[in-house]
């Protein structure tokens, strides 16, 4: 049998292949400028000092970002929160019953070290800055991880962030119940111990807006119900898969300096490796896992999202892709 490290340098050739390019009848694009257009005259809802706290430790993104890319996003998805409630409060009418409270779901998907927890935390301070809806909770996947303990007992933990490493049925649960109008507790995730945090939760109080954000979000499975079918709005973060992996290199070379060192780090053991072993390691788990994960089960999704966000080099959003129905 062949071990992992061969058999990731033998699909290597087929999961550098070029990524195939959204239909043209299906997306309508807006180039950068094009977008920002849309939202011109718009006064940006943050600061630079409230989008630099908000911004990952190894994303060197522009304000620009927050008003030729965000705020109209952000302007998108307020005009899809008032269509909903318009319909909810027509069709409660119809029913002659009382309008019900139900959060607008906004779905954030996309690769490893692509951007989606800055994109995730920068939506929801925008977001619940409008009068209308002022209460926006941001839930990751990674709280329904399976537990180390888990994943070590089935032998995956290999393969943390495959679809087969999560706690779905818990996942699909909450969404429903939140969906509904409940309050929901979810599973907390540290970074650092990388493992699900024994006993902590994070409490959903009903909001106007939920943000559901993770590698996960948009994929379908065999079970009668999917995530995606409590969304009311998806968005895919999407970039050459070259720049990715510049991306994953530079975080974990500075997390190494940083995170690391903590001896509570699940990586700590890391943090004095020579610049070239830990460049190494890090191109290996990238290329044996994070990769093959995002050709075969993250990015076959981007087709499903609403709207595409295709980044740079730069990590800046060059180019936004709507989907036409």
């Amino acid at each position: 049998m062949p071990r992992p490290a061969m058999l990731a340098a033998a699909l290597a050739p087929a999961l550098d292949a070029p990524r195939a390019e959204p239909r043209p009848q299906e997306w309508e694009r807006f180039t950068r400028r094009d977008w920002a257009a849309l939202a011109a005259g718009t006064p940006p809802a943050l600061t630079e000092a409230e989008f630099a706290a908000l911004c990952g430790v190894s994303e060197p993104v522009s304000f620009a970002e927050v008003t030729e890319t965000l705020t109209p996003l952000a302007c998108l998805i307020n005009l899809e929160v008032a269509a909903a409630r318009r319909l909810a409060a027509d069709k409660a009418a119809f029913l002659d019953r009382a309008a019900e409270h139900r959060p607008f779901i906004v779905a954030i998907a996309g690769s490893v070290a692509v951007g989606k927890s800055t994109l995730a935390r920068t939506l929801r301070f925008l977001l619940a800055r409008w009068p209308d809806h002022p209460r926006v909770d941001l839930v990751t996947t990674d709280g329904f991880l399976h537990p180390n303990r888990v994943l070590e007992q089935r032998g995956l933990m290999h393969r943390k962030g495959f679809p087969e490493s999560y706690d779905l049925r818990r996942m699909i649960r909450l969404l429903a119940d939140a969906k509904s109008g409940l309050e929901v507790q979810a599973p907390v995730y540290s970074h650092l111990a990388y493992d699900i945090v024994p006993g902590e939760r994070q409490s959903v109080r009903r909001p106007d807006i939920l943000i559901f954000e993770g590698l996960n979000v948009l994929q379908t499975t065999a079970a009668s119900v999917v995530a995606s079918d409590f969304f009311d709005f998806s968005i895919y973060v999407d970039a050459e898969t070259a720049d990715i992996e510049a991306w994953y290199l530079e975080r974990f070379l500075l997390l190494q300096r940083t995170a690391f060192r903590d001896p509570a780090s699940y990586f700590h053991r890391y943090r004095d490796l020579p610049r070239a072993e830990a460049e190494a390691m890090a191109r290996d788990i990238w290329r044996r896992i994070n990769l093959v994960n995002l050709h075969r089960n993250v990015a076959p999704t981007r087709e499903r999202a609403r709207v595409l966000l295709s980044k740079r080099s730069d990590h800046a959003v060059g180019e936004v892709l709507l989907r036409r129905h």
